[in-house]
């Protein structure tokens, strides 16, 4: 019976010395930078399309805003049509960049990465469920899910805006060396 446990006991030190020891090597940093392969004469697509549904989707809690306060309903047209625009341009910029992701393996090596992916998919779909519950009667829907939909939205923006920034700044992606021009 003792020889049995001490067994289990060995396999299992094994086992979690060979997990460390993996973990260490995933621990370690890639090299800073990564190409883009999704760009238009060395120019990265996916940031200068995030630009749109950036501040589309940001401009929709400043029209909710406006529409509270000026009780007037083309504040609430106007978020209806920033809130459809966001979610169909940060669709197009987040396919681009879903393509990004997969085809280059030192971003998809990076946590960050898909830590950037994750919170994208998640203020997309805030975006079309903002964007759906609009489409009804836009000033109806803006109090207080309305409202709500696109304060989280805003948060989500800034949040995945913040991880892209870090990709860019801290892990150089998509960002090629000079070779001293």
């Amino acid at each position: 019976m003792q020889l049995r446990t001490l067994k289990a006991v060995r396999a299992l030190i094994s086992d979690i010395t060979t997990k460390e020891i993996a973990m260490e090597r995933f621990a370690i940093p890639d090299k800073l930078g990564a190409t883009s392969q999704v760009a238009v004469k060395g120019h990265p697509l996916h940031p200068m399309m995030v630009t749109f549904p950036i501040a589309f989707l940001l401009g929709v809690l400043a029209t909710d805003l406006a529409y509270l306060y000026f009780e007037d309903p083309f504040w609430a047209r106007a978020g209806l049509w920033l809130v459809g625009a966001g979610a169909v341009m940060g669709t197009l910029a987040g396919i681009v960049g879903t393509v990004e992701l997969l085809v280059v393996k030192g971003i998809r090596r990076r946590a960050a990465a898909w830590s950037h992916f994750i919170a994208a998919v998640m203020l997309l779909s805030v975006a079309f469920a903002n964007w759906f519950w609009r489409i009804g009667d836009a000033e109806a829907a803006i109090m207080p899910v309305g409202l709500f939909l696109s304060g989280l939205g805003a948060f989500l923006v800034a949040f995945a805006g913040w991880l892209g920034g870090a990709l860019v700044f801290e892990h150089q992606v998509g960002v090629v060396a000079d070779d001293g021009d």
